[in-house]
């Protein structure tokens, strides 16, 4: 074992960085991760019918009013309200995510916001500066670690990228950051079967639990609370149990306070998982270019790898999703979406929406066929479809230049619209000013005295 487990290093990065050491490019990262998080959590209130218990548990939770409970407003405990946030960050799965998937912002931008409301005085650079630390601690973890598919990655090292942001807010020492990661292990959790099966809804508030725990985490460790100092690389610590020990020290360390790997984070242009989305690209691509009619496709074959694969078993359920969590996790639904209406929405995804003939009848015509090649390793997999229609015609293509992917990422003014449409979805609907007033505050943060002035502006209006 090393003389100094990581988690000195990530304690250590996280006490010395700043606003002036963050680079240009994960400071703008940052902002736009907190405007895209807004927008998301206000599109998930007013239609994801599971966050409304989690959010009537918090609302009925006694405790100090510190902070927001977006969308639904009113105020609750720090640690409630991250847990509400959170929730609703990820339940849309149609928060950020890496170069490599996963998902940080919908653990990281309700924790640190949670926070900033508690405390009072964290100005824009604070918060653009705790943003883009945890940022890279996440895809400093996620790409140097020998995932087995088998825990839920997202929420496991989400929740130490909220501590890192959380604990930043809270001027922990290194000593206390120390303690605060280690306490996060007790929140490190998420079982894959989770986002695999079918029939729940769960799966898509896992980010509530991560953002909770590091809330949680930095408190503990802001009023004494101690973890140990060998939690990451000890004999039965995070990297031996969660990875087998497999993982790249050297590369998780390199550059660190120096490149923020936040830097790379990707913003989606459709509410549904990730890897979905080269095929989604693809069959959009197939039908505009050659104006084809749905009537006329005799069969859709989707080519998949491992991750894909799991999108489409059990076929049947995969094609007529029981639950609006499963049809954004469920490739045949999710292919036949974007080909009946020539892109994916929102309002694709409500109850009545599920049931729509056009869309099942064309997942009934989807059968995926397996390809090794577009197994997931680290890069996400490109997708591939093949129609063929009734006359024997054969259309091929693969889903390269994905709108939200390194080769066409979503600039300010995509993110920006994008805000304003979830924003349309919200369960209390916010102004065209206050709208206006928020997307200039999140793009200008660096010039914001008080973080809380975004959480300010979206406030519902009676």
């Amino acid at each position: 074992m090393p003389s100094s487990d990581l988690v000195e290093h990530f304690a250590s990065f996280v006490a010395e960085t700043s606003y002036a050491s963050t680079p240009p490019d994960a400071v703008e990262a940052a902002k736009k991760s907190i405007l895209d998080t807004f927008g998301v959590i206000l599109a998930a209130s007013g239609t994801e019918p599971a966050v409304r218990g989690l959010v009537e548990i918090v609302q009925e939770s006694a405790g100090r009013p510190e902070s927001s409970i977006l969308a639904f407003g009113g105020r609750a405990p720090a640690i409630m309200a991250a847990f509400a946030n959170g929730a609703m960050a990820h339940c849309l799965d149609f928060d950020d995510q890496t170069p490599w998937g996963q998902h940080s912002s919908s653990s990281i931008v309700p924790a640190a916001f949670a926070v900033a409301e508690r405390i009072g005085g964290v100005t824009g650079k604070d918060m653009i500066a705790a943003v883009a630390a945890g940022q890279d601690i996440f895809a400093r973890l996620r790409c140097n670690v020998g995932w087995k598919k088998d825990w839920n990655l997202s929420p496991v090292i989400g929740v130490f990228a909220a501590v890192a942001a959380a604990g930043h807010l809270l001027n922990l020492s290194r000593a206390e950051m120390i303690n605060a990661f280690g306490i996060a292990t007790m929140q490190s959790s998420g079982l894959m079967e989770l986002v695999a099966g079918t029939g729940g809804n769960v799966r898509g508030m896992y980010a509530g639990f991560s953002a909770k725990g590091a809330v949680l985490a930095v408190l503990l460790a802001q009023k004494g609370v101690t973890g140990v100092p060998t939690v990451f690389e000890g004999q039965y610590g995070f990297f031996n149990t969660y990875f087998d020990g497999r993982y790249d020290r050297e590369a998780i360390l390199e550059g660190l306070g120096k490149e923020f790997k936040g830097s790379g984070t990707l913003y989606k242009l459709w509410p549904t998982v990730g890897t979905a989305h080269s095929h989604i690209h693809a069959i959009i691509e197939l039908v505009n270019e050659n104006n084809l009619l749905l009537d006329d496709v005799r069969e859709i074959r989707l080519y998949v790898g491992d991750y894909h694969d799991l999108m489409c078993r059990p076929l049947e359920e995969r094609r007529a999703p029981a639950t609006l969590v499963d049809a954004k996790f469920s490739l045949p639904f999710l292919v036949a979406v974007a080909a009946v209406h020539r892109g994916v929405q929102v309002s694709h995804f409500t109850e009545e929406a599920l049931k729509d003939p056009r869309v099942l009848n064309v997942a009934k015509k989807i059968v995926p066929v397996s390809d090794a090649s577009l197994d997931w390793k680290l890069e996400l997999p490109p997708g591939r479809v093949e129609l063929e229609m009734t006359d024997g015609r054969r259309f091929h293509k693969v889903g390269t230049g994905v709108p939200g992917n390194p080769e066409a990422p979503l600039d300010w003014k995509a993110i920006g619209q994008k805000f304003k449409d979830c924003a349309a979805a919200s369960v209390t609907r916010p102004t065209p000013d206050q709208l206006a007033t928020a997307e200039r505050i999140a793009r200008n943060l660096e010039t914001v005295p008080d973080a809380v002035e975004l959480v300010r502006a979206l406030a519902p209006r009676n």
